[in-house]
């Protein structure tokens, strides 16, 4: 059934209102980037392991934990992870205990318990949670052939190099290693013993088989190495201090004016860890900002509280800014003016790591949070300009401001065509030879399709470039190289081949690609076979662990208006997978709650995935503007 234009335009208006009724006196919209129990059981333990007067927060915490817990006693990183996450299982019963509310005791705790065990205990969970149960005392650190620290010594011409690692794998990485070299961790009166979580005595071996299996095999995996990583440990001890002041001088570099470091709460986390292990103290100011800086992270209010990994104010401001142009409100209201004044006000002027691979490049990028000034990305970046380039031809101090976030964008294509999230040249395939689960996810920031396809829209949407460009050319043999054979491409930061296609198919729809190529007419053959019989679309958290897709029974909002804005801006007409997917988010209100809330952000995967607030609201608005500005 076609859709009805005069219902789309009702709907574009009333949501439009309704999104400009949440817009911060500020300028900013600010809604909850909520991920998995992670960052909520970090603040607990963090708290109470610092004894620090937290008691009416660690119980709000608590109570969050309880009622995230799954009748079977597991927890979930997503909602139809059928048999629970280790980890996450793992943090959330540890966190729990920790607060003095649940007792081991308990029935459900049992269960949990019970469920942790079965999965092989505290020496199956993932690397980040083992390393964090490590720095509060609950785990052995490992035992390694060499003084791991001494890595960030080793020359930019090596094989491999500190800096060849991603920039959040750094900022996780630096205080990790300043807490092994001292094997650091933290216990306090407030700490319980888990020996309810251990399987025979695995608590008591070195119980790090992915670290064993990584240095085991070491000379065959970075052969050209030789043995220069194993004469490490003989080297003399000024080098090991040398190391250590490194590490901390970088973690120092990296703060924010709130505290934190990046302005992520995980980093954070472990960077206190890490100062305290080389000898600063838990009452020294550094210490307490970053307590501090970790409680302003919180979103909270009369539904939830949630520790927030890092805040999505600037993201959500300028897609939210874009949407609301999209459609069709007047670039003179007062109220997206005062966005674009907030956007511009949050452009960074730092050089940040970004600059050590494009060393003559002036700054001009944006952020994910607004406490960021040194950590840029293409995302945040791109969707910033969009939201201030309304103004860009008329005000001088918005088109100086628009130059530069084009000029630092794209200066940060890669070599090979496409954009990575941060930074480019941090895609060492070496690293991704280590025996580490996820480690191509975590430890590189290569090209992708999602960052790809989104500047290349953005080069098209905004300077009106196409296939003749050079950066745009290179760009499309990116895509072309990496569509999947069933015509859709992967996504790393969101769920994961619809927005992978979908950033593709717009990005190059943008710059004049048409239906009439076969790269087209391949991804919408794909849109349109996993079309649901309700017109909408929806796709697994799983595709992102397995790398294949995997559909859900139900469709989603955002991955609805995702798959039919693809379709849209391929389309000269509507088409019948087109009219549904519109009828599909015309019928909002009568959707079931999964539908509106299923997390469709990538973090981490198999660990971590985040629900953002903003996107029932941002995506189906631009969606229904494009249908109703290109179709009406």
């Amino acid at each position: 059934m076609a859709a009805d234009i005069n219902l789309i335009k009702k709907a574009i208006e009333e949501r439009s209102k309704a999104i400009f009724n949440q817009q911060s006196s500020d300028g900013a919209w600010r809604y909850c980037f909520e991920g998995p129990a992670m960052t909520d059981a970090y603040m607990i333990i963090l708290l109470k392991s610092l004894d620090l007067p937290y008691e009416t927060l660690i119980e709000k915490l608590s109570e969050r934990l309880v009622k995230k817990q799954h009748a079977y006693g597991f927890w979930k990183t997503y909602p139809n992870e059928d048999e629970g996450n280790l980890s996450a299982t793992i943090e959330a019963y540890t966190a729990l205990i920790y607060s003095g509310y649940k007792k081991a005791d308990d029935p459900m705790m049992r269960k949990a318990a019970a469920y942790i065990r079965a999965r092989g205990g505290l020496k199956h969970a993932g690397l980040l949670t083992k390393i964090f149960l490590t720095m509060n005392g609950q785990y052995k650190w490992p035992r390694l052939p060499f003084e791991p620290s001494a890595f960030v010594l080793l020359p930019s011409f090596s094989p491999i190099n500190f800096y060849d690692f991603s920039s959040y794998a750094r900022a996780h990485l630096a205080p990790v290693l300043l807490a092994y070299k001292h094997r650091f961790y933290l216990k306090s009166e407030h700490t319980p013993k888990l020996y309810d979580l251990t399987v025979r005595d695995s608590i008591l071996d070195d119980g790090w088989p992915e670290l064993q299996v990584l240095f085991t095999d070491v000379r065959s995996i970075f052969s050209s190495l030789k043995d220069e990583l194993f004469k490490l440990k003989q080297l003399p001890p000024y080098l090991f201090s040398k190391s250590e002041r490194f590490l901390e001088q970088y973690v120092l570099n990296h703060l924010e004016a709130d505290g934190t470091l990046l302005s992520y709460a995980s980093t954070t986390f472990f960077m206190i860890y890490g100062l305290l292990a080389i000898g600063y103290r838990k009452e020294s100011a550094i210490i307490q900002q970053a307590v501090q800086g970790l409680i302003s992270l919180i979103y909270f209010n009369d539904e939830m509280i949630h520790v927030q990994n890092s805040p999505s104010t600037i993201w959500d401001t300028a897609l939210i800014s874009y949407a609301l142009i999209e459609a069709g409100n007047s670039v003179e209201n007062k109220q997206i003016k005062k966005a674009a004044q907030f956007i511009k006000e949050h452009q960074q002027s730092s050089y940040g790591d970004w600059s050590i691979h494009a060393p003559n490049i002036k700054p001009g990028g944006w952020g994910f949070s607004e406490s960021d000034t040194i950590h840029p990305d293409i995302d945040d970046t791109q969707a910033a300009l969009r939201s201030i380039q309304c103004y860009a031809m008329e005000h001088p101090l918005y088109n100086a401001s628009f130059h530069r976030g084009i000029n630092w964008l794209m200066a940060m294509q890669n070599i090979d065509g496409g954009w990575a999230a941060f930074e480019k040249g941090t895609d060492n395939y070496f690293l991704t030879m280590i025996p580490v689960k996820h480690m191509k996810s975590a430890a590189i920031d290569p090209s992708t399709s999602d960052l790809t396809g989104r500047a290349l829209e953005l080069l098209g949407y905004s300077l009106h470039l196409n296939a003749n460009h050079k950066k745009v050319k290179s760009a499309i043999k990116w895509l072309k190289r990496h569509q999947e054979t069933n015509g859709s491409w992967y996504g790393r930061w969101g769920i994961c081949y619809i927005y992978g296609t979908w950033a593709a198919v717009t990005g190059l729809s943008s710059v004049g690609i048409t239906k009439q190529e076969l790269i087209i007419q391949k991804a919408v053959r794909w849109l349109e076979k996993i079309q649901h019989e309700d017109g909408g679309w929806g796709e697994s958290c799983e595709s992102d662990r397995v790398k294949k897709f995997v559909d859900l029974p139900f469709s989603t909002v955002t991955q609805t208006a995702w798959a039919t804005d693809s379709l849209i801006s391929v389309s000269p007409k509507p088409t019948r997978s087109i009219e549904k997917g519109i009828n599909y988010l015309l019928n909002v209100e009568n959707l079931p709650e999964m539908s509106l809330n299923y997390p469709v952000g990538g973090g981490l995967p198999g660990s971590f995935y985040i629900l953002y607030h903003s996107y029932k609201e941002i995506w189906p608005l631009v969606t229904l503007s494009h249908y109703y500005r290109k179709y009406r």
